[in-house]
């Protein structure tokens, strides 16, 4: 089992992650390496990620999507004795932190038959304004997941992520268009909220129209939105 980490300048919450990560690998019986990508970083990123027991490299591209598809190559090489179709890799992101049981959720549903888990994401709320949190409960209900892609918490078995082509050489969405060729081949993917991560809720990120963006001018409206078509549902029901 590999995990595959594309970092970019997070020396504030890059340890956070990986100590996430180095306990639910340590919670798993399967053998566990964590493949850390720094893309073009210039700050203290791969100082912080020397102190843990991980596997580094670095690339100068500047996209996320050139930097997982290394980490995935890495991995690759790293279980180059293992068949593709059993080697799980799961993926997240260097702002996030995920749940002991993180791995083991997802081997649980590759046992049962998944090719791909989209797991879900929950923002750090202290993060976020009062209103953008009261409209990301308006938005999302706990234990229903939505199928939103989310690079942050993400698994796919090896031999279906290389044959749609690996993770797409582009600097945003490489994990919603790998998802797309992943359905196009008729792959099993399974959307749980079994085991969801918690990443950074900051309102400018590391590339635009990404998760930041989001939060910061998209999750307040959609909320007000659901919101007024559920009123005029609830005055259609009291009309009739």
């Amino acid at each position: 089992m590999a995990v595959v980490v594309p970092v970019h300048d997070e020396q504030e919450l890059i340890a956070g992650c990986l100590q996430s990560l180095v306990a639910a690998a340590r919670a798993v019986r399967a053998i566990t390496s964590i493949h850390v990508v720094l893309d073009a970083c210039t700050d203290g990123s791969a100082l912080i990620a020397a102190r843990f027991p991980v596997c580094t490299s670095a690339v100068e591209a500047g996209s996320v999507g050139i930097a997982r598809d290394a980490g995935v190559r890495a991995a690759l090489r790293a279980f180059a004795h293992v068949p593709p179709a059993r080697l799980w890799i799961a993926h997240t992101d260097a702002d996030s932190t995920v749940p002991l049981h993180w791995l083991a959720h997802q081997i649980m549903l590759a046992e049962q038959g998944a090719d791909v888990v989209i797991g879900t994401v929950r923002p750090d709320f202290r993060d976020l304004t009062r209103e953008q949190t009261d409209a990301w409960w308006a938005t999302h209900t706990p234990g229903v997941a939505n199928g939103h892609v989310h690079g942050a918490n993400l698994g796919t078995r090896a031999s279906v992520l290389v044959d749609a082509g690996g993770f797409p050489p582009i600097p945003l969405h490489e994990d919603v268009r790998l998802i797309e060729q992943v359905r196009m081949r008729g792959a099993s993917i399974i959307a749980s909220d079994g085991a969801w991560v918690r990443t950074s809720g900051r309102q400018y990120g590391r590339a635009e129209g990404g998760y930041a963006e989001y939060l910061r001018t998209q999750l307040v409206p959609l909320a007000a939105s659901i919101r007024g078509i559920d009123e005029s549902h609830a005055a259609s029901e009291i009309s009739t």
